[in-house]
């Protein structure tokens, strides 16, 4: 999968997360690898301040890191969030 680092790109992303059963905040904070995710509640908070790419690989990091319920979502959306789980990120 190539990522791209656009606005579009981004708001793809957030779309999976207000299809799951997670919230997505953006706040500000000093944690250091970028985002909180507070499992118990299934919130992700990543840092407002994170540059474009910053949130899209954090956001990549957390999509990985959690189970949402794939039937949740749409087919376009469950395409793609299984594109994100199977592939790896540039270094």
């Amino acid at each position: 999968m190539n990522i791209k680092y656009t606005t579009h790109f981004l708001s793809k992303l957030e779309d999976i997360f207000s299809e799951s059963d997670y919230m997505l905040r953006y706040e500000k904070g000093n944690f250091h690898s970028g985002f909180c995710l507070l499992k118990d509640t299934k919130i992700a908070i990543v840092n407002k301040y994170f540059p474009l790419e910053g949130k899209i690989n954090c956001l990549i990091e957390i999509l990985r890191a959690i189970e949402p319920d794939v039937s949740r979502l749409t087919e376009k959306n469950r395409i793609l969030y299984l594109e994100i789980t199977q592939t790896e990120l540039p270094i």
